[in-house]
């Protein structure tokens, strides 16, 4: 009977035996992932923070910064050891004694927060308050902070009082957007931290307790009444005297606000452009992106390329840059002001023949950071432009023929393309200088005949054109007839190789460090020779010759040499002017966003005037 009534009992326990057997599975699971998620967060040595990407120009003047947050970490030496003393003092006495967490505090806390029924007294440490900034919330539970004392115990065990204090100067909150003491120093008083008075320092120092409430910006007396409590706190741990306090509570505090730097947006957006560009060619994704064999794959290394550019931005970069900005002002300036009111548009780049570097950008008119660029996100039909490149420079380089060599300008066909001169005139027999001058299309287009088009190809894909396609391979390309076209930029780069043969990409960016100064990306120098001195020598006349006496007429600089060719395209919907002095090489393009005519304003010379503004 005592065998069966225990049979019973043990069957009715089951369920009640499976149910806590379950629980407590489930509760070990619940641990096991707790911990796994703990670790996982622990070992993670530093916070993923954006720092700031800062843009310098070639006097060395910081000219843009990119940044959400203002962040300049410093290490625990560069923090004046008074500030250091203000944060212990106020925030956590013992912190070189316990081990994360602080009973007495927490006991003390628990008896006020019985008293008032609710969990609103704090008795954070230094670390609790590190471990609720980086991994927890806010939120005022006994759930939560038993959490953030595992947290902090675990964090202590993981780096030493030093490390976490450095985190901590670090990642607290200064209002404003602003985190950090080194960066509430650059902030507040645009100075670095080792300039600070010890009254400034107090004054910074208020912030991070309540940032809303001591926001120096709305509630500076809040602010420095806080700023003199941590004064008489500093004093009464010996740190400073009360005669001291006195004295630093009596100082004025007068700030000095950063503002963010965001000058010359149009070269600065195309600096973020090229950054872009630099890391893909030195990390091999320019090379894996031209070898991809489907849309998908080209997809997926795009996506890689942003998240390793994410990651770069995240860690703080320093770019130096080529930008004149006495220039960059001085072209803004004076095209906007050519170009007037209404819709009518332009895009030029300046660059510097010595150097091969890009100095001055004009991205059109009413400009805006990150607008439509139209120097370098603009390819438009470049019209006769571009026959120096595909046409006359080729030529000149797989013959013996000179600019006195004879071409004929009658009517001329490949195929079905018939093109004609402009105004439908016939010539007959010329000089390769009078057709190129008065820019004879048929003339061009028997000498690109003669050449070849994919000779001609092979010379041009040694430039950066990047919206050129193998569908261009045509022979309208003689006259500038492309899917897509050139950029005002491209036209530029590929013109520089005019000043002597060589060529290399023209590039805006000298050199870009971490935060720490490493340099990590530069542009290679080393010049591909595109021609010989004999085909120099040719163009150069042959550019000459067309601001001379052709229809680069109105073009002029104070340079000893100067040479430029013009491009139209058809109905009048596009003026180019592409060229050089001793100085620089330069190109501009007139036209309108949506495509429309211009004849009534060809003899305006409106892009004459815009190319002279880039030359000066």
């Amino acid at each position: 009977m005592k065998k069966v009534l225990g049979i019973i009992i043990i069957t009715l326990c089951l369920p009640t035996i499976w149910w806590i057997g379950s629980n407590i599975r489930t509760e070990l699971n619940t641990t096991q992932v707790h911990a796994q998620q703990i670790e996982k967060k622990i070992d993670v040595p530093e916070v993923q923070v954006q720092l700031p990407v800062t843009l310098i120009d070639q006097n060395g003047q910081i000219f843009s910064e990119e940044y959400v947050e203002w962040r300049q970490p410093l290490t625990l030496q560069q923090i004046p050891q008074i500030a250091q003393e203000i944060f212990i003092a106020s925030e956590d006495a013992d912190f070189y004694d316990h081990i994360g967490f602080d009973f007495s505090a927490i006991i003390r806390a628990v008896v006020a927060n019985s008293n008032a029924n609710t969990a609103s007294q704090g008795g954070s440490t230094i670390t609790q308050q590190l471990v609720r900034m980086r991994y927890l919330s806010d939120e005022k539970t006994y759930e939560r902070k038993l959490t953030e004392l595992f947290y902090a115990y675990e964090l202590e065990k993981k780096y030493d009082k030093d490390a976490i204090l450095t985190m901590y100067l670090n990642e607290s909150y200064f209002s404003n957007q602003v985190y950090g003491i080194g960066s509430a120093a650059t902030y507040y008083f645009q100075k670095p931290i080792q300039e600070l008075s010890i009254a400034e320092l107090a004054f910074i120092s208020a912030i991070p307790n309540n940032p809303s409430l001591y926001n120096p910006l709305k509630n500076f007396d809040e602010t420095k009444a806080r700023q003199e409590r941590l004064l008489d706190t500093l004093a009464a741990s010996g740190s400073i005297t009360k005669e001291d306090a006195t004295s630093y509570k009596a100082q004025p505090i007068t700030l000095n606000v950063k503002s963010k730097v965001q000058s010359y947006p149009m070269y600065s957006t195309y600096v973020l452009q090229e950054l872009r560009w630099l890391v893909a060619e030195k990390e091999g994704y320019t090379e894996r992106l031209q070898n991809s064999q489907s849309e998908e794959e080209k997809k997926s290394i795009k996506a890689q390329l942003d998240n390793r550019l994410s990651t770069l931005f995240q860690n703080g970069l320093t770019v130096y840059t080529a930008l004149d900005p006495i220039k960059q002002a001085h072209d803004e300036e004076r095209m906007t002001a050519i170009l007037g009111k209404g819709e009518l548009q332009a895009a030029g780049a300046v660059i510097n023949n010595s150097s091969r570097e890009i100095v001055s950008l004009y991205a059109g008119k009413n400009y805006e950071k990150f607008d439509y660029h139209r120097a370098y996100q603009g390819p438009r039909q470049p019209g006769s432009a571009f026959k120096p490149l595909a046409v006359y420079a080729p030529f000149f380089e797989t013959t013996t023929h000179t600019p006195d060599s004879i071409v004929n300008g009658g009517s001329y066909c490949v195929g079905s393309f018939c093109p004609e001169n402009y105004g439908g005139y016939q010539y007959g027999d010329v000089s390769i200088r009078t057709a190129f001058r008065n820019s004879f299309n048929t003339s061009a287009l028997r000498l690109f005949n003669a050449v070849g088009v994919e000779t001609a190809f092979a010379y041009l894909n040694r430039f950066h054109f990047r919206s050129i396609v193998a569908k261009d391979h045509t022979y309208a390309a003689s006259l500038g007839g492309l899917t897509y076209g050139v950029t005002a930029l491209e036209l530029a780069d590929a013109y520089t190789s005019f000043i002597d043969g060589s060529y290399v990409l023209a590039h805006s960016i000298r050199k870009v460090t971490a935060n720490d100064g490493t340099e990590l990306y530069s542009w290679d120098k080393e010049r591909d020779q595109i021609w010989s001195p004999k085909t120099v020598k040719y163009m150069r006349e042959l550019l000459a010759d067309v601001v001379a006496n052709g229809t680069g007429q109105g073009v002029y600089s104070n340079s000893n040499y100067v040479g430029a060719k013009t491009g139209t395209t058809n109905d009048y919907r596009d003026y180019w002017l592409a060229g050089l002095n001793d100085h620089y090489t330069a190109a501009v393009w007139l036209g309108y966003d949506k495509p429309q005519t211009m004849e009534k304003l060809e003899s305006y010379k409106i892009h004459h005037k815009l190319f002279n503004v880039l030359l000066e």
